[in-house]
């Protein structure tokens, strides 16, 4: 009995003192938590809820139901604006991966110490200029009358007023302003890659090319995997140089979701139909982030 009294004692001391030691953390990760609650999902719960609504900010909200999420499939202008964002981030991916790579090679293996850190400094420098000074800067390069751009090209070509060329063009401009920060990162990547590594490449005869094939890529490929979702995130979201260069023109080709969100929500004042719409820009960056994790199990190296 007196045993059993004992060890009951020892249990609850123990229990007193996990808990003691728990208490800090808990208030450690309180701040981010708040944090999360505030701005992430009390916002998604508020757009869900005004999803099933018709409202114009000014009369009674009235139950829509499911209707808001039956209107997408039907509506044009939505599918186009998917459509659009979807090429637009895609492209952006390959452009940013590919050659923000063909950068990080150049600057890593063929430059000195002071060359490397100017360039550093100048490919990332585009991306401390706010999308507002960028867009002013581009729409006088590419104005079809007196840009540059026309006329080193011996073109008469109006390239944020053609149907043809507006998103190739906007993809071009932000892939001046955001390279730096994915060139940063990989560079930071090649830096991790050990240099014994290629020299027993090297003693093996492997080529320049299948050093980088078998010992680099696999060795960066965390550093690519996290360059890959960072990039496809933030150019899903992708607003302001179409609301600053093309408004969405012309005849919305380059209309991305979130422009087409604030449209409705701020200039219609659909405000159910555009917390739909966002509640689609949420799941499709979730999806298409899980589906990067799933098949980074196949490419990744850990």
């Amino acid at each position: 009995m007196v045993t059993a009294v004992a060890e009951r004692a020892r249990v609850q001391q123990a229990t007193a003192k996990q808990r003691r030691d728990w208490l800090p953390g808990y208030l450690f990760i309180s701040p981010a938590v708040l944090l999360f609650l505030v701005f992430v999902a009390l916002p998604l719960v508020a757009a869900f809820g005004l999803s099933l609504f018709h409202w114009d900010l000014l009369s009674t909200p009235e139950f829509a139901g499911l209707d808001n999420f039956r209107r997408l499939v039907t509506d044009g202008d939505t599918i186009r604006a998917v459509v659009n964002t979807f090429v637009f981030a895609i492209s952006s991916v390959v452009t940013h991966i590919g050659l923000g790579m063909v950068l990080a090679l150049g600057v890593h293996r063929t430059m000195t110490r002071g060359t490397k850190y100017f360039v550093r400094t100048a490919y990332f420098f585009p991306f401390l200029i706010s999308w507002a000074a960028v867009a002013l800067i581009w729409k006088y390069v590419l104005d079809p009358a007196f840009g540059l751009a026309n006329y080193y090209l011996s073109s008469t070509t109006n390239w944020l007023a053609s149907p043809t060329w507006a998103l190739p063009t906007l993809i071009v401009v932000d892939w001046w302003h955001t390279i730096g920060y994915t060139f940063i990162i990989l560079l930071a990547g090649l830096q991790t890659v050990p240099a014994q590594l290629h020299e027993a490449a090297r003693v093996d005869g492997a080529n320049a090319w299948w050093r980088f094939w078998s010992v680099t890529l696999p060795v960066m490929s965390p550093t690519i995997f996290f360059a890959t979702v960072i990039t496809f995130i933030g150019a899903f979201q992708i607003f302001d140089p179409m609301v600053i260069m093309t408004q969405g023109g012309p005849d919305g080709a380059t209309r991305s979701i979130v422009m087409y969100t604030y449209e409705k929500g701020f200039q219609s004042f659909e405000v159910g139909y555009a917390a739909a719409l966002s509640l689609v820009l949420f799941v499709v960056i979730m999806v298409v982030t899980g589906l990067q994790f799933r098949l980074s199990r196949r490419w990744v190296h850990q």
